[in-house]
């Protein structure tokens, strides 16, 4: 049967690249794999304990992390970036501080960098961060998706795919639904697809939600 492949792994070295970037010898690379986990946690878990959140989007597209020797550099790619950068004056050393104690870096520097992106529902993890609220407030799950694809297209992609699984609506047979607008060419490795899978617990229990984004053919 259809054999599914992640499509940003597919696409490595044409049109995506890393997300983390580092070099480690065999015997200390599941320790520096663990460490970017942990990072990445972190910075999650900070910004759902600690920012009050209205619409129910984080905001994060991405976190990319760059390591040398005596330095870890984070940079944040934030749809919506008032939610750390306003408010409380000292959120970024906080948040430092928090990922130096998980990480107990001793002798390492630690930068983080926030950069603003232009049309934040062009990138999947928001697009499934606003669809996960909606599900969470008991909106139908036609309207959450047909809501979330009418953003992505004023944000001018040519294409989006959003499928929601699991007990959709309370059923009790769990069953997947999907929608698609415009062209999502999955077999085509020169065409840039961004893809995220994200998921989300309700009252009935959990559901999974996929999302690709056809961005552009470089």
């Amino acid at each position: 049967m259809g054999q599914k492949i992640n499509p940003l792994g597919f696409r490595l070295g044409t049109t995506q690249s890393h997300d983390s970037l580092w070099f480690a010898q065999a015997t200390n690379y599941s320790e520096n794999l663990q460490e970017d986990k942990k990072i990445r946690d972190c910075i999650k878990n900070y910004i759902q304990k600690n920012i009050k959140i209205s619409s129910g989007v984080e905001g994060i597209a991405s976190i990319k992390i760059k390591k040398k020797i005596d330095l870890i550099q984070v940079i944040i790619y934030m749809g919506f970036p008032k939610l750390l950068i306003e408010g409380k004056p000292g959120r970024i050393e906080e948040l430092k501080m928090n990922i130096k104690k998980k990480l107990n870096c001793v002798n390492r520097k630690l930068n983080i960098a926030i950069t603003i992106i232009a049309n934040p529902y062009r990138h999947p993890n928001i697009l499934a961060e606003f669809i996960a609220g909606q599900l969470r407030n008991r909106v139908s799950f036609r309207k959450a998706m047909k809501k979330a694809i009418e953003l992505t297209e004023q944000a001018g992609t040519k294409g989006v795919q959003v499928q929601i699984a699991g007990r959709i609506d309370g059923k009790e047979i769990a069953r997947v639904e999907w929608i698609r607008e415009g062209r999502v060419p999955l077999q085509t490795i020169r065409a840039k697809i961004d893809y995220c899978s994200y998921t989300v617990r309700t009252i009935y229990g959990v559901l999974g939600i996929k999302v690709w984004i056809f961005v552009n053919k470089e």
